[in-house]
């Protein structure tokens, strides 16, 4: 029989990519007031940056396999729901200390989903379908590029930065139930071994290469996570201001996706 593809399914993937995005990007527009209400420095506040991303390494690692016994839909619903634990906690937060114990949490939430999301689709669409799943899916990155990081600023801006992570817990929320209403039970796959990771890194080339996207990223997050005080501080801007530059940023972001896609095709 042939397998009919579940895209709506599918698409509570991709709200899922989109919800962790807003969550992991909105210190970078935020920082400013977050190290003024919490009484750090801006250094120490862009720490909520660091935290999440060095977490979300080893949990992109070892989630799939500590979790490979169990349903996958139920492991993803679990992820999501620690993404809404976390924002609502860290809009409470009253010290730097708190923030980033609930920045950890989003950080195994996060490092779970990416290193499920990528198979996340395999049981839903028939394997054509295949990359046309993934691009649905991490479409979310290049939506919360765009919509995310803007529009934290300017609610930081207008209601204080507590309310723009309150409205991540909403995204996060309405992703939630959307995949509960949604996902299929997914039954246990095999993991992938860290043993394998290694083998993979030891072939002639990969590890070079993989070297160079370590070296791009942390000079993006660097430039990226301090971009807001730089701004204010040297080009004096505003909070407005901030907001639409951020969003020039995350429309170049897209189309420099769309420009990649159609070089490596």
């Amino acid at each position: 029989m042939r397998q009919a593809p579940n895209w709506t399914a599918v698409f509570s993937l991709a709200m899922g990519v989109f919800g962790l995005l807003t969550a992991e990007y909105l210190p970078a527009s935020l920082l400013t007031p977050m190290a003024v209400d919490l009484d750090v420095s801006e250094a120490l506040a862009g720490q909520a940056v660091t935290v999440t991303a060095l977490v979300a390494l080893f949990a992109g690692l070892l989630v799939p396999g500590l979790t490979r016994t169990i349903d996958r839909r139920v492991v993803l619903l679990g992820l999501s729901a620690l993404m809404v634990i976390s924002n609502l906690l860290v809009a409470a937060s009253s010290s730097l200390a708190v923030l980033l114990l609930m920045r950890i949490l989003l950080g195994i939430a996060l490092g779970g989903f990416w290193g499920m999301a990528g198979g996340g689709p395999v049981p839903l669409v028939p394997m054509a379908l295949l990359p046309r799943a993934l691009a649905i899916i991490f479409s979310g990155i290049a939506v919360g590029t765009v919509v995310a990081v803007p529009l934290g600023s300017f609610m930081g801006g207008r209601y204080g930065w507590r309310s723009a992570f309150l409205a991540a817990a909403a995204v996060g929320i309405v992703t939630l139930a959307f995949q509960w209403l949604t996902l299929p039970r997914l039954s246990p796959t095999k993991a992938t071994r860290l043993r394998s990771v290694l083998d993979v890194l030891r072939r002639p080339g990969i590890g070079v290469g993989m070297l160079g996207c370590v070296l791009v990223h942390t000079g993006h997050f660097a430039l990226f996570t301090y971009i807001r005080p730089f701004l204010e501080s040297t080009a004096g801007v505003g909070p407005d201001g901030l907001a639409l530059l951020l969003l020039g940023f995350g429309l170049s972001n897209f189309l420099g996706t769309l420009l990649a896609s159609w070089l490596l095709h």
